[in-house]
């Protein structure tokens, strides 16, 4: 399960769990009615029977509201369920009248402000209403000696608090979930446009690694063409010299795709590091002060650029560190991330084992693995002076 798919988890059991409250409430109802020795009838049952339904419409209602919709026929539907078994139960604002502030959580979002305000003061009459009708209800027989009407005061007073209560809480919730859906959004787009950038990086590289050796190519058998009526020799010169300037192109061209060219290691850097950034990532790098020996900066730069698509693709990361030290004899590269690989550490995929096979020919060495802290550790080390 990915970030955003927790978040709408989270949310929606957060907006959930006023249904739980209400089962509760209704289970202490229903008990405290059977304590006092009444009789428990035909009314609970088909108000449970309501709850049921009400509970099942409005948790499809809130799947539909983290979509960004309003199903106001499914809310009038909960609307209709609530009120009957409110009514059927006895409307106390702790009991079964807690069914209407359910509703009441869910019907205020995504909808205009000064429109939940409305929605509240009808929830609120219509629990007033209820509760009026039922002559009473458990919050207030919980306070002997007060008159019908100071108990229906109170339980007005229970409602008004719960009407102004509840609504802000599950606004504020739905939110921070479109706050959630907005970032991820947006780690997305700055993720794709930093891979995009870094194709026409790539692009560029190539058009100037093998661009002049074709133009060259193009010159000189054009060239050779011309000649081949009036110079024989002359045309068989230029054309041994687009032979090798094929050739090395082709050559060039191979190292390139391979990973073999040699690349500017703090280049290199500086890309990954806008990459992880715009991904959401944290990157910190640490280099030398100093010049790094022949040959170390074309190897540690694919290395940097294969651990970087690893913690890209492979891992929850939300931070990764880049460290470059070398010695008289020894070079070393880590990379250190959070985001624990889901694969297991001797598995380390085509990527990382051709990374392996590479650093072996030049006499150095990899390891991969998790440090058991909740961190994944790619170590890069090459004996100096280089090999090859």
């Amino acid at each position: 399960m990915d970030t955003i798919e927790q978040a709408r988890a989270i949310t929606k059991r957060v907006l959930g769990f006023a249904f739980l409250a209400s089962w509760i409430l209704i289970g202490l109802a229903v008990l405290s009615a059977l304590a006092d020795g009444q009789f428990v009838g035909w009314r609970v049952a088909l108000g449970a029977v309501a709850a049921a339904g009400f509970t099942w419409v409005a948790w499809q209602v809130v799947d539909e509201l983290l979509d960004r919709r309003y199903p106001t026929r499914k809310v009038g539907m909960a609307a209709v369920l609530a009120v009957l078994a409110a009514a059927l139960g006895g409307a106390e604002p702790v009991g079964w009248g807690f069914l209407l502030l359910c509703w009441l959580s869910i019907a205020v979002l995504e909808i205009p402000k000064r429109w939940s305000y409305v929605v509240a003061a009808g929830t609120w009459v219509t629990g007033v209403g209820l509760s009026a009708l039922s002559g009473g209800t458990m919050l207030s027989e919980m306070f002997s000696g007060m008159t019908l009407i100071q108990r229906l005061l109170l339980d007005a007073m229970a409602y008004g608090l719960l009407c102004v209560i509840i609504p802000p809480s599950n606004r504020v919730w739905m939110w921070i979930w479109r706050l959630a859906v907005e970032a991820h959004r947006g780690k997305e787009a700055h993720t794709r446009l930093a891979l995009a950038e870094e194709r026409l990086r790539f692009s560029r590289d190539l058009h100037d690694l093998v661009g002049h050796q074709l133009s060259a190519i193009a010159v000189k058998t054009e060239l050779a063409v011309r000649l081949s009526d009036v110079d024989a020799g002359a045309a068989k010169a230029e054309m041994a010299e687009v032979n090798a300037l094929t050739r090395k192109a082709l050559k060039e061209l191979r190292q390139a795709v391979r990973g073999y060219r040699e690349l500017d290691l703090t280049a290199e850097l500086n890309s990954v590091k806008s990459v992880l950034e715009a991904a959401g990532v944290r990157c910190e790098v640490a280099l030398p002060h100093r010049e790094s020996p022949d040959g170390v900066a074309p190897v540690f730069a694919f290395a940097v650029r294969e651990a970087v698509t690893n913690v890209l693709k492979h891992s929850t990361a939300t931070f990764c560190d880049i460290s470059f030290r070398f010695t008289a004899d020894e070079a070393e590269l880590t990379v250190r991330n959070d985001g624990v690989a889901r694969r297991k550490a001797a598995d380390l995929g085509s990527g990382l084992a051709g990374l392996s096979e590479r650093l072996a020919a030049v006499g150095g060495a990899m390891t991969a693995q998790p440090t058991g802290d909740g961190h994944f550790l790619l170590r890069a080390v090459v004996s100096l002076p280089i090999a090859g």
